[in-house]
């Protein structure tokens, strides 16, 4: 049998290769078109989540088969593009701080990222610069800097900023190769703990997280993606924020449907994010590595305080090696990786048509928390999954051919092809490869569509706590599964830090 990317990934999840025959796809072949198989790899991590999803209801509602699994490419690069999609009372969100674009420097580019406004003052103070600098400002100094001396001095300082680099140079970096060498997606069982048994399932449409409770402490894309995923699916997700850290509003009405939304100060607060911990199912983190262990969140703290979890990490990076403790976001992670550079051309660097490694591993992360509580439910344990933008970058610049970080060959021809197209075995800014011209982003110059089809058939509008809103439905589909969120994102911090039910 052909190993298909998704084929691959399931395995990698522990999947069973026999349920792969209930997966079916439906081939758009304009979808996220590319040099690399950006159509393939999203199509794979929405696949396998999709099929984690169908497998874990089918054993809660005692099924004698796992509902069929349809993934339609058009369904999927709608999704993957959401934010462009999405509409607020008919406004298009603001996506793109000027900040936060390609630079020339003296001997190359570099990219920053700016779109809070904490890393928008860690980068003029690195530079230099006053809080009124302007983009010529920042250029006209930039361009007299090499591009590894911007990056050391504005990561040093706290703020975000990556030098361009082709595949090769990133393969050869310590952080490259400490990357390249870990599964795509981590999994370990901690403990033979005995877990929560999960209630069995009797309802339309069929909810297999249904019950389960997932503390969101999650930012921007990615891990956002999975939990509103599971929420989609059932799950109670209740995203606790920092009160001093607000999240851009546009990115919360994109990635909070499905979830509440609650501010905490998990300092000051500890008795209630004690209450939360133990009654919660899963916790999804998405911060830099490290920077919660402080408050008692690290997998082992949690293990040891609520064995039976489920602890799922998210990281720009990777957990390990010198950059991991760096901050991160897709735009970053491609520029570092290669993924720029491949894009692009020799007179500047490009994009890929949508932030895939966020979508992508934020359905992957998804698909490991679905698969983890299957495995609960035949062996217990506490169980830690892991993901990085970065080690999905390195799956999709090895063209999707097996998990094994091999280097891309830069003079081969991209994908876009439909290698595995059709056959039934066959995945932090909110959206920051939108650039002004110079910014050299090529996803700037595509259309917002990038879905092979016309994407209104994939679009929704309801109204919400903050306005009327048009957004891109749920990719994950399955037989008698949900066909949207049973709620829209209201407010941001606005929902009592508490879960469903609770007094």
């Amino acid at each position: 049998m052909t190993h298909s990317p998704m084929a691959g990934v399931w395995e990698e999840l522990g999947g069973d290769p026999a349920l792969l025959h209930r997966v079916s796809t439906v081939v758009r072949p304009g979808a996220l078109e590319a040099r690399l198989p950006v159509r393939e790899l999203a199509r794979a991590c929405v696949g396998v989540c999709a099929l984690a999803g169908a497998e874990l209801g089918a054993r809660r509602a005692g099924l004698a088969e796992v509902p069929r699994v349809r993934v339609d490419d058009g369904a999927v690069a709608t999704a993957f593009v959401s934010e462009r999609h999405l509409l607020i009372d008919g406004r298009a969100p603001v996506t793109f701080a000027p900040l936060s674009r390609f630079w020339r420097t003296a001997d190359g580019w570099v990219r920053t990222h700016a779109n809070y406004p904490h890393h928008r003052a860690r980068l003029l103070g690195a530079l230099g610069l006053a809080d009124d600098a302007t983009v010529e400002d920042v250029a006209g100094l930039l361009a007299e800097r090499s591009a590894s001396e911007v990056e050391e001095t504005v990561y040093g300082a706290g703020g975000l900023a990556v030098a361009l680099r082709t595949a090769k140079e990133w393969a050869a970096l310590e952080q490259g190769i400490r990357v390249a060498g870990l599964p795509l997606v981590e999994r370990e069982r901690v403990d033979s703990v005995r877990a929560r048994v999960l209630a069995p399932l009797d309802g339309d449409p069929l909810l297999p997280a249904s019950g389960v409770r997932v503390l969101d402490l999650t930012r921007v894309i990615a891990g956002p993606v999975a939990t509103r995923t599971l929420a989609l699916l059932g799950a109670d997700v209740l995203r606790v924020d920092a009160p001093q850290l607000p999240e851009h509003s546009d990115a919360h009405a994109d990635t909070g449907f499905g979830k509440r939304s609650a501010t905490l100060d998990l300092a000051a607060d500890r008795r209630v994010l004690e209450d939360l911990l133990a009654a919660a199912d899963v916790v999804v983190t998405g911060y830099r590595p490290g920077s919660l262990d402080r408050f008692g969140l690290s997998p082992e703290a949690l293990a040891e305080r609520r064995p039976g979890l489920v602890v799922a990490q998210l990281s720009a990076w990777g957990a390990y090696g010198p950059w991991g403790e760096r901050r991160g976001f897709d735009s970053l992670v491609q520029v570092a990786t290669g993924i720029a550079a491949i894009e692009g051309s020799p007179e500047r660097p490009g994009a890929l048509p949508a932030q895939a490694l966020d979508h992508g591993t934020g359905y992957l992360l998804a698909a490991a928390v679905l698969r983890a509580l299957i495995e609960q439910g035949d062996e217990g344990g506490t169980r830690l999954v892991r993901a990085a933008l970065a080690r999905t970058a390195a799956w999709l610049v090895n063209g999707l051919n097996g998990l094994n970080g091999l280097v891309h060959d830069e003079g081969a021809a991209g994908s876009g092809s439909a290698a595995d197209s059709g056959s039934a075995a066959d995945s932090g800014s909110a959206a920051d490869s939108g650039s002004a011209a110079d910014a050299g982003s090529a996803a700037g110059s595509r259309s917002a569509a990038d879905s092979g089809d016309e994407p209104g058939r994939w679009l929704a509008e309801r109204d919400s706590g903050i306005g009327r809103l048009r957004y891109a439905l749920p990719p994950v589909s399955f037989a008698g599964g949900p066909a949207d969120w049973a709620r829209p994102p209201g407010p941001w911090g606005t929902d009592p830090a508490r879960w469903a039910g609770q007094a």
